[in-house]
């Protein structure tokens, strides 16, 4: 959404942050739906965002991901992620597999926020299930988006609900056809972590940890829903 105009939108997927950071809307506020900062050892299940975060979900918190230590993460084959993120954990904890598959993106993110440190201030991670738990008026959801990896309408119907009595977004955005390659809960969620984008560019904004930690690289650890 432009800043200039907020009922003017594109849809549109990026293979890159990159792609979206430089975007001709040049966006002020990136909602990113991966980690970004990355500790050197865990205590507990992944990181300290992901440990507050969870209890609030209810159902959906097997949707968020343990993140282990950066030296796990960079590592390119899964027993040796395993065997480094047992190393780097208190209780020992090796990777999950879908962890493991989403190690590439997190790299790709935490290399171009180094290599471009201006992007740090205009990107902010956020999680989906997060954000409608905020919309939903600090509750967790009680219907799935998906059983058995098909769309559940229920839960569907719910989030296009819950993102429209946000008022933040304009109706033809919340019913838009997915862009290619995406499915439509891919869309929904996106959509979820623009609202809080939104609420962020206004001055709101809520971080899981308040005030948000650093990484040793001085990158910063938090998870961002709308401010209540």
């Amino acid at each position: 959404m432009r800043a200039n105009d907020p009922h003017t939108y594109r849809i549109m997927t990026a293979p890159t942050l990159a792609g979206i950071a430089d975007a001709p809307e040049q966006p002020a506020v990136i909602a990113v739906d991966m980690p970004i900062g990355l500790p050197e050892r865990t205590e507990g299940s992944g990181r300290q965002p992901e440990q507050l975060i969870r209890p609030l979900l209810g159902g959906r918190q097997s949707s968020v991901f343990a993140i282990p230590s950066r030296r796990a993460v960079e590592a390119e084959d899964y027993g040796e992620a395993c065997t480094i993120a047992a190393a780097t954990s208190e209780p020992p904890r090796k990777v999950s597999r879908q962890g493991f598959a989403i190690f590439p993106k997190i790299r790709e993110i935490d290399a171009l926020l180094h290599a471009r440190p201006e992007l740090v201030s205009r990107a902010y991670e956020v999680h989906p299930e997060l954000a409608f738990w905020a919309l939903n008026g600090r509750k967790a959801l009680d219907q799935p988006k998906k059983v058995k990896g098909t769309p559940y309408a229920p839960g569907m119907t719910l989030r296009r609900e819950l993102l429209a009595g946000s008022g933040l977004l304009p109706e033809g955005l919340i019913h838009a056809s997915p862009p290619r390659g995406a499915a439509a809960d891919d869309l929904l969620d996106a959509l979820a972590g623009l609202t809080v984008a939104l609420d962020i560019a206004r001055g709101g904004g809520q971080p899981f940890p308040d005030p948000p930690g650093r990484d040793a690289h001085g990158l910063p650890v938090a998870i961002w829903t709308l401010r209540p």
